[in-house]
């Protein structure tokens, strides 16, 4: 899935707009090469020398603030609030999260794990998240909090 940055512009051009722009050859070949930016080191996000990467959460706050940014889209309340999320564990850069769903059924299960799983990434420290979905114990209201019950006016 691709995002869109929200601060991009698209910008539309026309055919003829392009016939006037077009510079010779030469000239590109000079705009090219200035425009290039000099090799150097990439960093991709991925495995790579562990001493240039910052150091693991060494509390889970910081796991449950980033799942908190995770919006149920039937119910717009996050996923913690909701009282979904069951376990959480860090291994090394890994953590594994147990939740569940509000229904075995649910049709935006996949999208709220895929959600899970990139919010975590986001976490400076994480390399990887691993989403396990459980149905053990069944979710029920009483796993909400006071203010998730209070937005859905349940009392």
């Amino acid at each position: 899935m691709t995002e869109k940055n929200p601060a991009a512009i698209d910008t539309v051009i026309m055919p003829a707009d392009l016939e006037s722009q077009q510079p010779n050859s030469a000239e590109a070949a000079e705009a090219a090469a200035a425009s290039t930016p000099a090799p150097g080191p990439v960093h991709t996000g991925l495995a790579g020398d562990p001493a240039e990467l910052p150091p693991p959460p060494t509390d889970e706050t910081v796991m449950i603030d980033a799942l908190k940014e995770v919006i149920d889209p039937e119910l717009m309340i996050n996923i913690v609030d909701l009282g979904l999320v069951y376990n959480i564990t860090l291994d090394e850069r890994t953590v594994h999260v147990e939740m569940t769903l509000t229904s075995p059924a649910c049709p935006a299960g996949p999208q709220i794990v895929q959600q899970a799983k990139m919010s975590l990434e986001r976490v400076p420290g994480i390399q990887q998240a691993n989403i396990r979905m459980v149905m053990s114990p069944p979710w029920t209201p009483a796993r909400m909090t006071d203010e998730a019950r209070d937005h859905l006016g349940i009392f």
